[in-house]
């Protein structure tokens, strides 16, 4: 039970290090922190890198917040994103269209992409640049349902919807309307050259000094009226990710909900088999909401949910009934299965990985393969304390037994009877066959 509770309680701690770990490091786009403030324009810089999710869409609206109390001439968001969630896009095309400050998105670094939500976060914004060796493009929804006939025709409901919403960005933004819609709907993708050709965006940069330099003097339309860029001798203030929207971010992913949900089952079955540990049933029940909380974000698959609770249950059986590990395998199967469905509706980034999936559903496994042993092994194990330990214990005969005496057994004097009345003399060895309350039977061992 020892080596057991040490197992845990690492697991426990070990997942909840990564988890603080990852909102304690600093993130590529929030490395420095605010500039102290200098007189004239200031350009306010974000990094949004990576799935478009809720903490993308919260970090967004707080930067557009950020630049129009502080003034500023424009709100620069370098973006590198696959696509994410459609309601977090919304969120952000929101946003940018009731911006008061100038919004440029700018598609970098090279060899960056703006596909999917990528795509209408471009579109909205103000000014749209693209760096060398970028792309931009493959905009359709993707995945709703299982295939079905109701799924399909909810599918072209959700193409329909992104057609109008994006050509109405492209007439907002004076940008190639029929473009936008062959991006939604046959998934077309452009390189930087292409798209400047096409006017799907403004204008090239090598870099945000060039960006900055060739925008100086431009005039656009905000939601406060039309304003002239003067960005060529701003000073750039760089903005980054508070740690609500950090952790948000992380939960953002699923393989972060597996692993809490993972932690979730530790430390809630630790709890139960072990009341009043207390520590591991609230580090379990706090990963439970979290991972809970990620699943919503994503927006998972009940069948996928329901099987990683089956493998919960098959798991906490293997440890109360004998069957050798047969629940145990099936939990690891159930969980494993869980895992696939739980994200199979998502876009691929967005999905549980295979390898993090059955590397934790083995670990898992092994885990409570090792706890069915030790129960099972503790089962077998002969008895060494109490009467019944003294079965099988070899004494000493103190007194003749014709046919009772006293032995001495363990350290303590015992009365004791000898088996079938077999006379038994001082100094013999016996060895003790019954207990019956506080008196042995014991029989002669062989000289």
């Amino acid at each position: 039970m020892t080596v057991r509770r040490l197992l845990v309680i690492t697991v426990l701690v070990a997942g909840w290090a990564t988890l603080i770990q990852g909102l304690a490091l600093p993130r590529a786009d929030s490395a420095a922190a605010a500039d102290p403030v200098v007189a004239g324009p200031v350009v306010l810089r974000i990094r949004v890198d990576g799935v478009i999710a809720p903490a993308s869409a919260r970090f967004i609206q707080r930067a557009i917040h950020e630049a129009e109390e502080a003034s500023a001439t424009a709100l620069l968001i370098e973006l590198d994103t696959p696509g994410g969630l459609l309601k977090s896009m919304d969120d952000i095309t929101k946003a940018i269209l009731n911006s008061r400050v100038p919004v440029i998105v700018y598609i970098s670094p090279s060899g960056a992409r703006a596909a999917s939500a990528g795509v209408f976060i471009t579109y909205a914004a103000h000014i749209a640049a693209m760096a060398p060796t970028t792309h931009l493009g493959a905009a359709h929804p993707v995945g709703v349902g299982s295939g079905g006939a109701q799924d399909a025709t909810m599918m072209q409901k959700i193409t329909n919807d992104s057609v109008a919403n994006i050509r109405a960005l492209a007439r907002r933004r004076g940008r190639n309307a029929d473009w936008a819609e062959k991006a939604v709907r046959e998934s077309v993708s452009v390189d930087e050259a292409e798209a400047l050709r096409l006017k799907i965006v403004d204008l090239l940069a090598a870099d945000v000094h060039e960006l900055l330099t060739r925008v100086d003097g431009r005039e656009v339309e905000t939601e406060a009226g039309p304003v002239v860029l003067h960005t060529a001798r701003a000073s750039v203030r760089p903005v980054g990710m508070d740690v609500s929207e950090r952790l948000l971010d992380l939960l953002s992913d699923p393989n972060v909900g597996l692993i809490l949900m993972t932690i979730a089952i530790y430390g809630i079955i630790f709890e139960l088999s072990n009341p009043g540990a207390v520590l591991p049933g609230v580090i379990g029940a706090i990963a439970l909401v979290l991972a809970l909380t990620s699943f919503a974000i994503l927006q998972v698959n009940a069948a996928g949910v329901g099987l990683l609770a089956l493998s919960v249950l098959f798991f906490i059986a293997d440890i109360k009934v004998p069957t050798h590990g047969v629940l145990t395998a099936g939990g690891i199967l159930s969980f494993v299965l869980g895992a696939m469905l739980l994200t199979n509706r998502q876009l691929p980034f967005l999905r549980v990985s295979l390898q993090v999936a059955i590397f934790t559903a083995l670990f898992t496994g092994a885990f409570f393969l090792f706890a069915v042993g030790a129960g099972i092994r503790a089962q077998r194990t002969k008895v060494r304390t109490g009467t019944e330990g003294l079965i099988g214990a070899v004494g000493v005969a103190r007194s003749a037994l014709s046919p009772e005496g006293q032995v001495h057994v363990r350290g303590e004097m015992w009365t004791a009877e000898a088996e079938d009345r077999t006379p038994i003399r001082e100094g013999d060895r016996i060895v003790v066959i019954g207990v019956e309350g506080l008196r042995l039977r014991v029989r002669p061992l062989p000289r």
